[in-house]
C-alpha cells in the first residue's frame, strides 16, 4: 500500500530503475515487447506471444529472456510489432512463422527482412525513433503507450504515473485549475471548448456532490485515438480523471466506454483494481484527505451518446438522448449535480500538465490551440496509424511526411477531418496548419481527431452520402430538424448519385443544411450538413456530373457507370464470363489481329457491376466507363 507522498516518491523510483534496467539491459536478460493494441491482437499478436513463451521454454533460456505486450506502437499498417531491449530492435509485419528465426539469433544479428525500409532512401532502419514516421510526433497524450505494459501498475509507475496528482495534491483547487487554464488546454472531443473554464464552472457552483465524467464513447467512422489510450495507458487517464475531481471538490468519477472496445475496457479494470489495492484509489488518497473512486459504464454503440448530456441519460440508465442547454453539466449535470465531462485524450493530457509544469504544455502548438493533438490517420495513405503531433503541423506534414503519402502514385483528393461532423479539405489547404478555429474558418472540423484521406479514385457525391447514412442511422430522433432534415438530405444523396437529380436538388440541400444547423437541439444535427456543404463547396463539378452528364468521373456511383470490355485487348480466354454471377459477359465474332480467339462483350442491361471480371481479367482489358 502507498500510504503517503514520500511512499509514491520511493515507489516511483524504485520502478523507473527497473524500467530504465530492463531497457539497459542491466539485469542481464533481453526484454522482448509486441504490440498489444486491438489492430496488432486481431493478426495474431496474442498467438505470437504465445510462440515467443513456448520457445523461450523448450530452448531451456526463460532465464535469459521475457515476454510482455504493451500497447499500440502507433504505426498500425506495418504490425504486428515486436520490439527487443536492450538492443531496441524493432521488427514490424511479424508472423508466428517469424519468431523461430528471431529466438535463435535473439541478442545476436537481426532479422534483416523484418526490418523495417525507407520508402525513399531504401535503407534498413533498426530503431523506431529514427522511422519517420515517429519524427515529426511528440507525444503527451499517448505517453507511455507502446512502451509499458498497460496491465502492470509498477511500469506505469516508473514512467511518472501520479507524479501529477502528487503536485496537485499540493496546491490548492483553485490553484490546479489556475495552472490547466494556463497551459491552454482546449477540449480534445471535438467542440475545443477551454478544459480550464469548464473546471472553474464546476468548482464556483456550491453543491454537496459533484462528479467527473470520460468521456470514452469515441464513434467516428475510422476514429481509434481514445481506444488506443486506454489501451495503451489507462492510469493516465485515470490520474487526470482524479486531477480533475480534485479541482471541482469532486469524490466519484465516471468512464462511459463503448462496450465494443472490450480489450480497452479489461485493461481499464485492471487498472481500476490494481489503483485500489495500491491504496491510490478510495479514501485518504496518499494522506492528503482527498477521496476518490472510479466507476465504469459501458455504452450500448449510440454515436449520439457522445454528446454530453446524452451520455448522461445513458450513465443515468435512461435513453440516451440529448437535453436542452442551459442548463450546462457544469452547473446540473450528472443527477443533478455538477458534473464536469472531458474525453479520454484530454484527460490523458492533465497529468503531463501538472507532472512537467503548464509552460511544457503551452510551449508546444499555436498561440490559440495549445499542446498536441492525436489523430487516427486512415483511409488513401502509405502509414495508416495514431499520430500526435503539435498544433500547428500542417496538413501537407501530416498526410506526406508521416502518412507516407498516397498509395500507387495516386493523385491526393481530399482528406475528410472531424469524422461526420467535419469537412472535406482539398490539394489548396495542404499547407494549412492544424488547429481548432483555423479547420473550423476552412469549412471543416476538428473533431476527436479522425482524418480519411481521399484520393482521385473517391466520388465525393458518394462520400457525402456515406457520412449522411451513418448520421440518419444515428439520429435519436428527438428533434425534427435532425431526425426529417437529415433523411430529405440523404433521399436527395441518393437521387443523384443513382442518376435522378436535378440542378434543384443542389438548392435544396443547401437550404436543408441551413435548416438543420439552426434548428437541431444537439451537436449531431447541428453539424450533419458539414460533409455535404464542404464537398458542394469544393467539388460543385463532381455534382454537375452527377446531374447533367450523369456520369461519375469516379467510376464509383453503380447507376453512372458501366463496364465495357476492350476488343483489341481481349484475348478470348473466357475467365472473365466464366467468373460472372450475372451470365452477362458473351463471345463476339471479332478477333483482334494478332489474337487467336474471338474477343468478349458485357451486356450493360444484365450487369450488376459487382468487379468479378475486372478481378479476372489478366489483360486489363475491362474498364469502367
Amino acid at each position: 500500500m502507498i500510504e503517503s507522498i514520500e511512499m509514491l516518491e520511493q515507489r516511483a523510483q524504485a520502478c523507473t530503475r527497473c524500467l530504465d534496467d530492463k531497457k539497459a539491459g542491466n539485469d542481464g536478460k533481453r526484454h522482448i515487447v509486441l504490440c498489444g493494441g486491438t489492430g496488432c491482437l486481431s493478426n495474431h499478436s496474442k498467438e505470437i506471444k504465445d510462440r515467443f513463451e513456448q520457445l523461450l521454454a523448450e530452448k531451456g533460456v526463460t532465464y535469459k529472456a521475457t515476454v510482455n505486450q504493451v500497447g499500440c506502437f502507433g504505426f498500425c499498417s506495418q504490425g504486428p510489432f515486436v520490439k527487443i531491449y536492450p538492443e531496441d530492435t524493432l521488427y514490424r509485419l511479424v508472423t508466428i512463422e517469424d519468431v523461430e528465426e528471431i529466438v535463435d539469433i535473439i541478442g545476436g544479428k537481426v532479422v534483416e527482412r523484418l526490418l523495417y525500409e525507407d520508402p525513399v532512401t531504401g535503407q534498413k532502419i533498426t530503431k523506431q525513433d529514427d522511422i519517420t514516421f515517429y519524427k515529426k510526433q511528440h507525444r503527451i497524450a499517448l505517453h507511455g503507450c507502446g512502451v509499458i505494459d498497460p496491465e502492470d501498475i509498477s511500469e506505469a509507475l516508473g514512467m511518472g504515473a501520479f507524479q501529477g496528482l502528487k503536485r496537485a495534491l499540493s496546491m490548492s483547487r483553485q490553484e490546479v485549475i489556475d495552472e490547466v487554464l494556463a497551459a491552454g488546454i482546449r477540449g480534445r472531443g471535438g467542440a475545443g471548448f477551454p478544459t480550464g473554464r469548464k473546471w472553474q464552472f464546476a468548482h464556483d457552483v456550491e453543491s454537496d456532490e459533484k462528479f467527473v465524467v470520460c468521456n470514452g464513447d469515441e464513434g467516428d467512422p475510422g476514429a481509434f485515438m481514445d481506444r488506443s489510450i486506454l489501451e495503451g495507458n489507462p492510469l493516465a487517464v485515470i490520474e487526470g480523471m482524479m486531477i480533475a475531481g480534485y479541482a471541482i471538490g469532486a469524490s466519484d468519477g465516471y468512464f462511459y466506454v463503448r462496450a465494443e472496445y472490450p480489450i480497452a475496457v479489461n485493461r481499464l479494470k485492471i487498472a481500476i483494481r490494481q489503483a485500489e489495492s495500491e491504496g491510490l484509489l478510495g479514501d485518504n488518497i496518499l494522506g492528503t484527505g482527498f477521496s476518490f473512486r472510479c466507476h465504469l459504464r459501458l455504452g450500448a454503440g449510440a454515436f449520439v451518446c457522445g454528446e454530453e448530456t446524452a451520455l448522461l441519460n445513458s450513465i443515468e440508465g435512461k435513453r440516451g438522448m440529448p437535453r436542452p442547454r442551459p442548463p450546462f453539466p457544469a452547473v446540473k449535470g450528472l443527477w443533478g449535480k455538477p458534473t464536469i465531462i472531458n474525453n479520454v485524450e484530454t484527460l490523458a493530457c492533465v497529468p503531463y500538465i501538472l507532472r512537467e509544469g503548464q509552460e511544457a504544455f503551452s510551449s508546444v502548438g499555436t498561440e490559440r490551440s495549445k499542446g498536441t493533438k492525436v489523430f487516427a490517420l486512415g483511409g488513401k495513405v502509405n502509414n495508416v496509424g495514431l499520430v500526435e503531433v503539435p498544433m500547428g503541423t500542417t496538413l501537407r506534414e501530416l498526410i506526406y511526411d508521416i502518412g507516407g503519402g498516397i498509395p500507387g502514385g495516386k493523385k491526393f483528393k481530399a482528406i475528410q477531418t472531424g469524422g461526420p461532423s467535419g469537412g472535406c479539405l482539398t490539394e489548396e489547404f495542404l499547407d494549412e496548419p492544424i488547429d481548432f478555429d483555423n479547420l473550423v474558418a476552412k469549412g471543416s472540423m476538428m473533431g476527436s481527431g479522425g482524418a480519411i484521406v481521399m484520393d482521385e479514385d473517391n466520388c465525393m457525391v458518394d462520400v457525402a452520402k456515406f457520412y449522411m447514412e451513418f448520421i440518419c442511422d444515428e439520429s435519436c430522433g428527438k428533434c425534427s430538424p435532425c431526425r426529417i432534415g437529415t433523411k430529405r438530405i440523404l433521399e436527395i444523396l441518393t437521387r443523384i448519385t443513382d442518376g435522378t437529380g436535378t440542378m434543384e436538388d443542389l438548392d435544396e440541400l443547401e437550404v436543408l443544411g441551413q435548416t438543420i444547423k439552426k434548428n437541431s437541439l444537439c451537436a449531431l444535427g447541428q453539424t450533419a450538413a458539414n460533409p455535404v456543404n464542404s464537398t458542394l463547396a469544393h467539388f460543385r463539378d463532381e455534382y454537375l456530373a452527377h446531374i447533367v452528364d450523369k456520369k461519375c468521373p469516379s467510376h464509383v456511383c453503380k447507376n453512372l457507370m458501366e463496364y465495357y470490355i476492350d476488343p483489341d485487348k481481349c484475348i478470348g480466354c473466357g475467365l472473365c464470363a466464366k467468373g460472372c454471377p450475372a451470365d452477362c459477359i458473351k463471345r463476339t465474332e471479332y478477333i483482334a489481329e494478332g489474337h487467336k480467339l474471338a474477343s468478349f462483350e458485357i451486356d450493360p442491361t444484365k450487369c450488376v457491376k459487382c468487379g468479378s471480371c475486372i478481378g479476372a481479367c489478366r489483360m486489363n482489358a475491362i474498364t469502367k466507363r
